[in-house]
């Protein structure tokens, strides 16, 4: 038998070993709007959590959705579109909290003019009525905006033609081509085109129609199989959340500011005065509109985007943070 010093500095130290970290994953856009995990993975509050994170990146909001859906990622965040609610309507994905928000002064989503069409008179958002649009898909976010702008100003988006060309530089091209006479474009595309000369800039979505642009979410077998990791997950995020208010929206801290901006560079492979020219607003609790979510659900059962079955309700849970409404 081993002497009783002996058995107790082994456990002394066994004790003091840290625990390996517990992996999970996030599938995610470059974008600015994906900050707070940034920040969460970058200052250590993942790790402080006992998680070690895995960024999955993809270049729209659909794949992200999916990603979760067939189990490739355990978290997902991203911009809500008709195809996540059909999937959440399916019992496939759950809202746990809010991310980005269209919000006055906030300058996310410009509506552009081609230079063609500003010539011919469209110089408001008032103005694209009529007008062919450019967006990437059909029930993606810039489809929904164009849609909340048609109810606002009260035109018929059915007598609009509505470009579906698949990706942002596609949208690029065809405005700057004239083939398209407007377009809602994130500001880091659209301010560098305007600057350019290659379009107009005639308002900004937040002005206008503010909505829950994005969401954190997860699957319902995450939820129910690994409840401590959701909450442990979503507790780093909020720090996250926090973190991007205090850098970006408190504004009163410059060393906070300037370490935020260089991680969301590092993350999103953009300059850091694009970045700090067209961030969204963030709920600081990361809380989101659960009456939104409702409303676009709604819209998009309208459009016949959404299936009938779709219950914004039995979307979203509220047990990680509140709702807003």
């Amino acid at each position: 038998m081993r002497p009783t010093w002996i058995a107790a500095a082994a456990a002394l130290l066994a004790c003091a070993q840290p625990a390996a970290a517990e992996k999970t994953s996030l599938s995610v856009l470059k974008l600015a709007s994906s900050g707070p995990v940034f920040l969460a993975q970058d200052l250590g509050h993942f790790a402080a959590e006992g998680l070690e994170v895995e960024f999955k990146f993809f270049t729209a909001a659909q794949p992200v959705a999916v990603a979760v859906v067939s189990g490739d990622a355990e978290f997902g965040v991203t911009g809500l579109t008709a195809g996540f609610y059909n999937l959440a309507g399916k019992g496939a994905l759950k809202i746990i909290a809010g991310q980005s928000r269209e919000e006055p002064g906030y300058k996310l989503s410009a509506y552009m003019v081609s230079n063609q069409a500003y010539d011919a008179g469209v110089r408001s958002p008032a103005d694209f009525a009529g007008r062919s649009f450019a967006m990437t898909q059909v029930g993606s976010t810039f489809h929904y905006m164009i849609g909340l702008l048609a109810e606002k100003k009260g035109f018929d988006l059915s007598k609009s033609r509505l470009l579906a060309l698949q990706s942002i530089p596609n949208m690029v091209s065809a405005l700057k081509g004239g083939q398209a006479d407007t377009a809602i474009l994130p500001s880091t595309v659209a301010v560098p085109m305007f600057d350019r000369g290659d379009a107009k800039i005639v308002g900004w979505a937040g002005d206008e129609t503010p909505w829950q642009l994005g969401a954190l979410f997860t699957s319902p077998k995450t939820l129910e199989g690994k409840r401590a990791t959701v909450e442990r997950f979503i507790r780093a995020y909020k720090k996250g959340v926090a973190a991007y208010d205090l850098a970006f929206q408190k504004k009163g801290d410059q060393a906070a500011t300037d370490k935020a901006l260089d991680i969301l560079a590092k993350y999103t492979e953009q300059q850091k005065g694009a970045i700090a020219a067209g961030l969204p607003y963030i709920d600081p609790e990361a809380r989101f509109s659960a009456k939104d979510i409702a409303k676009q659900v709604a819209y998009w059962q309208a459009q016949g985007q959404a299936d009938k079955t779709v219950d914004a309700k039995e979307i979203v849970v509220t047990s990680f943070v509140q709702s807003l409404d």
